[in-house]
């Protein structure tokens, strides 16, 4: 069955950086939409950056230039490098799957991922 495993979070100050991770497992990775979102406490999940088999990428506007999603299908891990962290993006990152036909551009959102991880948390201080 579908698996995906985070891993990666932690506390950082203002301004540093994190890399996150998901290791995907149980079907054909690299066929496969994969996503990260975020959900902060008390606030609904929100769609951060997701990437399709073609390397075509879409982020949530206030992480643009500070967020790079990508992938290695040779380990079948997925990535979100995260620079600049403000508070702001403190939050559980959840990683997410998904196999039917919907371009990038309309993917930020929840209904479009039927698979997810447990989440990592990434927590940043001022």
């Amino acid at each position: 069955q579908v698996q995906l495993v985070e891993s990666g979070g932690g506390s950082v100050q203002a301004g540093g950086s994190l890399r996150v991770s998901c290791t995907a497992s149980g079907f054909t990775f690299s066929r496969y939409y994969m996503g990260w979102f975020r959900q902060a406490p008390g606030k609904a999940r929100e769609g951060v950056a997701v990437i399709d088999f073609n390397g075509i990428t879409n982020y949530l506007d206030s992480v643009k230039g500070r967020f790079t999603i990508s992938t290695d299908n040779a380990k079948n891990t997925l990535y979100l490098q995260m620079n600049s962290l403000i508070p702001e993006d403190t939050a559980m990152y959840y990683c997410a799957a998904d196999d039917r036909t919907i371009a990038t551009l309309y993917r930020l959102k929840r209904v479009w991922f039927n698979y997810w991880g447990q989440g990592t948390q990434v927590t940043v201080s001022s």
